[in-house]
């Protein structure tokens, strides 16, 4: 039987419904055609997403992580992770050049520093013009512990007056970025990475950030890993603290 015409300013009501009469609408060209469920979109993400999930499965472990595994993954597929990390050990090793922090002077700035990037990330620290600031003395510290850790990244120090004249004291220390001859990130004080708190393990996500270090990179895990040993060593130490404070309660 054929359908009657639709008058095209037949009301609706909700034009996404599954009804007989939006059927009808639709065949008419009155309304769009119903647009398609995100459902199966979901699901497919779900399955791709799952899908990297477990064939980067290895990615962060280190040589002796990949030994424990040799019972349970497929010996090619292990073979290919270990190969992989001797590949970026070696890389790392031969781009670590500098492992010291080098004290830059004005007139080598653009040297030492600017054309340094295009070969390299450049760390500059601008210190305290009067010697007394702390948040200085914590990033000079940080910087000779992160200089010696990650070799492949160049780290330079100056005072802040003696590279740009009339520097304000407030601004010290300031954290300069340098990457392909431009500066890529500043920090001006140490009040975005914990202030007087800054620990070497808060520049190393800046390092991470900008792309100078990568977040698999092994320097990383096992400066975590020694953070996570601290802590447990601090818990002790606090519960014992505890145990003798009960105790003293007593005497």
């Amino acid at each position: 039987m054929q359908m009657p015409d639709v008058p095209v300013n037949v009301p609706v009501d909700d034009p996404n419904a599954d009804t007989e009469w939006n059927d009808i609408l639709r065949k008419h060209g009155i309304i769009p055609e119903k647009p398609p469920s995100p459902t199966p979109m979901i699901e497919e993400a779900l399955v791709e997403a799952r899908r990297l999930a477990h064939e980067n499965r290895l990615e962060g472990k280190d040589l002796d992580e990949l030994a424990e595994l040799e019972d349970d993954e497929d010996e090619d597929f292990l073979e290919t992770y270990r190969k992989k990390r001797m590949q970026e050990l070696a890389t790392i090793t031969n781009a670590s050049v500098f492992n010291q922090v080098y004290h830059v002077q004005k007139p080598d700035y653009q040297r030492d520093v600017t054309d340094a990037s295009k070969d390299a990330f450049v760390f500059v620290l601008l210190t305290s013009s009067q010697g007394v600031n702390t948040e200085s003395r914590i990033a000079i510290e940080i910087w000779r512990e992160l200089a010696r850790k990650f070799g492949d990244v160049k780290f330079c120090q100056i005072r802040a007056d003696l590279c740009i004249e009339g520097y304000p004291e407030r601004n010290t220390p300031t954290v300069l970025v340098y990457k392909d001859g431009d500066i890529k990130k500043q920090l001006v004080t140490l009040r975005e990475v914990g202030g007087v708190r800054c620990k070497a393990a808060d520049i190393e996500k800046v390092l991470v950030e900008v792309g100078a270090v990568k977040q698999t990179d092994p320097r990383l895990r096992r400066n975590r890993e020694e953070g996570e040993e601290e802590a447990g060593h601090s818990k002790i130490r606090q519960g014992k603290t505890s145990a003798d404070d009960e105790d003293s309660d007593w005497d």
